[in-house]
């Protein structure tokens, strides 16, 4: 399974129409699943994050000092680690980031650029990359 755990709502609704719509395309690949935990300070947001974490989570923390992959990197990444680990956990923070013991737990840090993001534009972004990720994985076509 994977499951992204995100810090806040999504309030505006294309934002949550594009999410639905790459849940339900990755969907037909593997199972996926949203865990949200309110926005708070950055301790009540590890609290919170923590009970979210299964002892078999490989754990992959978005943040921009983390590794930057190609979408062809990040579909073999995501290809090797499902081989290994059932369960995929990526973890985005709120608008503080991520509390330090939460990034210590990570397997993998991730970035996707040393820009910010707003958390819900970046839902969606993880969100289509993971689908374009199976995409090429199985070989199929989709836009460049």
């Amino acid at each position: 399974m994977i499951k992204i755990i995100c810090v806040g709502k999504v309030k505006e609704k294309f934002y949550r129409d594009a999410i639905d719509e790459y849940m339900m395309r990755i969907s037909k690949y593997h199972k996926v699943r949203i865990e949200e935990v309110i926005d708070s300070n950055l301790v009540k947001e590890k609290e919170l994050i923590l009970k979210h974490i299964n002892k078999k989570d490989y754990i992959i923390t978005l943040e921009i000092y983390g590794n930057q992959l190609s979408s062809l990197e990040l579909s073999n990444f995501l290809d090797k680690t499902m081989i290994v680990n059932s369960n995929i956990t990526f973890i985005i923070g709120g608008s503080y980031g991520l509390h330090d013991d939460i990034k210590k737990i990570a397997n993998y840090k991730l970035s996707f650029s040393k820009l910010t993001f707003p958390h819900q534009l970046f839902r969606v972004i993880l969100l289509e990359q993971i689908y374009r990720s199976f995409k090429i994985l199985n070989n199929e076509s989709y836009h460049k």
